[in-house]
């Protein structure tokens, strides 16, 4: 293939790009048209079924009005009215609070009455038991002291029979010799 073959052939491919390039557009131009002319289709609908709606919106925006002016001083009557009933309300509310505040401040006083008796009665409970305790503390001495006395004495009269026993039945302990341990392996 030699240099005029290729540049021939990028040619011709270059002249059928731009001719498929011409095409898409004619065809997106076409597709346009056809969009454009639906769009004026949907909106000349749009504005058929909208236009009616915005006639009876404006009747009825204007009947809403005329209602509004008529009634406007009646709300305003009924609005005053409903200030007052909150005055009043505000006014027997401070009332309330003050007599609950009474209530609270006796509910207190009692409760600080209750409270000094009970603590009082605890007293007398916590210094009941503490002598009752103490009683059981002095009883539990007296009763070491005197059933752990004459016990030690017996366990010692009998450790020292025992010993006595065990010296007696051995066959001439007093003359063995003692056994020498060797103590090459114990090293300190």
């Amino acid at each position: 293939m030699n240099h005029e073959t290729i540049e021939l052939a990028c040619i011709g491919l270059g002249a059928l790009a731009l001719l498929i390039q011409s095409v898409v557009l004619l065809a997106i131009f076409i597709g346009m048209g056809k969009a454009t002319k639906k769009m004026q289709e949907e909106i000349e609908d749009i504005r058929s079924s909208v236009m009616p709606v915005v006639k009876d919106t404006k009747e009825l925006v204007e009947n809403a009005r005329d209602f509004f002016v008529r009634v406007s001083p009646k709300v305003e009557t009924t609005v005053t009215d409903v200030a007052e009933l909150t005055r009043s309300l505000r006014a027997q509310a401070t009332d309330v609070e003050v007599t609950l505040g009474g209530i609270l401040e006796k509910a207190r006083e009692q409760t600080v009455r209750v409270d000094s008796l009970i603590s009082r009665q605890t007293g007398r409970v916590d210094s009941m038991l503490s002598s009752a305790f103490d009683a059981v503390d002095k009883a539990a001495v007296f009763v070491t002291q005197t059933v752990a006395k004459p016990v030690r004495q017996l366990s010692g009269m009998l450790a020292g029979i025992k010993a006595v026993v065990e010296t007696l039945s051995a066959p001439n302990s007093r003359f063995h010799e003692p056994k020498i341990h060797d103590d090459k392996d114990m090293f300190v």
